[in-house]
């Protein structure tokens, strides 16, 4: 998998600058985009951070001085190359944000980069590291953001005051990563906009 990464999408939450020569963006690109072809290629499990500097052409010693397990490394190599697709984007309407956002996600997780997620959520069940990089370096982000979507629609006097933010994105989004892991149906456009239009009836005021 060839992909285009940019390099402060995908800077790590809380990481500092370091004293030292200048870190090499390029070499940084490299690093996520090995994780990423090495994860889709021979899966987690068989994944090092060896074979990650071996095909990225860095030291191993530069991955470890960014990244403290290879766990972070994935995460943060899914984060930079799906983030901008999945951004939201103010339209005026809260409900069509969340349409169009979940739209987005639902391109991401029907593609190739949905079957890196669900194996990062079923390693994650066994391999502690695993599942705090995925709650911390994905998942958290993601909350966020959606969390102050919905808040700026409460602002906005477009939904209830007592909304319960929390309880609505799991009823959003929840459905998402069952069919994704499950997969008893597909993941397509018209079952996102089913879930926006079946949920946000309920908060509009």
């Amino acid at each position: 998998m060839k992909r285009s990464l940019q390099h402060n999408a995908a800077v790590s939450v809380g990481e500092k600058p370091r004293p030292g020569r200048p870190r090499s963006a390029e070499c940084h690109d490299a690093i996520l985009t090995a994780a990423l072809e090495l994860v889709e290629e021979v899966g987690f499990a068989a994944l090092t951070i060896e074979g990650i500097a071996a095909r990225a052409g860095c030291g191993k010693t530069t991955i470890y001085r960014r990244w403290p397990n290879k766990a972070s490394v994935v995460m943060d190599a899914f984060l930079a190359s799906t983030a901008p697709e999945i951004s939201f984007r103010d339209t005026g309407s809260t409900r069509e944000n969340f349409r169009r956002q979940l739209r987005a996600v639902v391109k991401v997780l029907a593609g190739p980069p949905g079957r890196i997620i669900a194996t990062v959520i079923g390693g994650g069940q066994l391999d502690p590291e695993l599942g705090e990089a995925y709650r911390t370096r994905w998942q958290a982000g993601r909350r966020v953001e959606s969390r102050q979507t919905l808040q700026q629609g409460i602002s906005r006097g477009e939904l209830r005051k007592d909304t319960n933010v929390d309880l609505v994105l799991d009823a959003l989004y929840g459905p998402l990563y069952y069919r994704l892991l499950v997969k008893h149906a597909p993941l397509t456009p018209s079952y996102a906009d089913a879930l926006v239009d079946l949920v946000f009836p309920g908060l509009e005021v």
